[in-house]
């Protein structure tokens, strides 16, 4: 009469190789494909001035994404180019659009169609303009600008005095700034005093594309550690069991 033998984990083992395999492949995708995402819909930058502290200080590193000019509201912090400013991209926060009429202060505060703007991303204590604003209605298609450092910002009210009263056309405009990653600031704030005016902006897919960049990465790191670690503690686990002696 022959002997019995143990059961063994092999059928176990080719199945965890197989999900192990399956998570590193799903994991490439997920990685490669938000860094391709992220490097289509992005463009980094580095603010060299303070003119948005305390939303973005001199040195922070920002992504901002890259949309059309006629999509930009009322808050948002935009990448743009004005030949009449200096040829390198700047970073200011949109405060009218065209058809808006803008004028400051009222009660130390931003005016824009005649209300009262809450302006919270501005440093604690600072009026919303030292020097005034005239009224001025932006003309259709251009935008006015302003930093949230309003004391020594180079934005639209510098430039009052220039053809469109300092406003900027939307076709100059780069990208919309989503989040500040260095230091890890992380999204900007929600502009909410520009509600009662209309929607704001949606945030872009940043937040999608860090899942799925930091999901890929555990699956190819999980994958990729499971033979190593199945080996390890599969072998502590497994015992020997002496087969029975034949019986003549």
């Amino acid at each position: 009469m022959s002997g019995t033998t143990s059961r063994t984990d092999e059928g176990h083992g080719r199945l965890g190789s197989k999900l192990s395999g399956l998570a590193v492949a799903l994991g490439c995708v997920l990685f490669l494909g938000g860094f391709l995402w992220g490097a289509v819909a992005y463009a980094p930058y580095t603010v060299p001035t303070d003119s948005m502290s305390p939303t973005i200080t001199s040195g922070d590193r920002i992504l901002a994404e890259r949309v059309d000019g006629s999509e930009i509201r009322r808050g948002d912090v935009v990448v743009f180019r004005q030949e009449t400013w200096g040829n390198a991209p700047m970073v200011k926060r949109v405060v009218a659009v065209g058809g808006d009429t803008v004028a400051c202060c009222t009660d130390g505060k931003l005016t824009v169609n005649g209300k009262q703007i809450d302006e919270g991303y501005l440093p604690e204590g600072e009026q919303a303009e030292l020097t005034g604003i005239p009224e001025i209605t932006v003309p259709k298609g251009r935008l006015f600008l302003l930093g949230d450092e309003r004391s020594g910002s180079l934005d639209s009210t510098a430039h009052l005095t220039e053809a469109g009263n300092g406003t900027v056309p939307r076709s100059h405009v780069d990208a919309r700034v989503d989040a500040v990653v260095w230091p890890m600031d992380g999204m900007l704030a929600r502009p909410t005093g520009f509600e009662k005016l209309g929607a704001l902006s949606s945030p872009g897919p940043l937040r999608l594309i860090t899942t799925a960049l930091v999901v890929g990465m555990v699956l190819v790191l999980g994958g990729a550690a499971y033979g190593p670690v199945a080996k390890r503690f599969g072998g502590r686990g497994r015992t020997t069991q002496p087969e029975p002696a034949g019986v003549g």
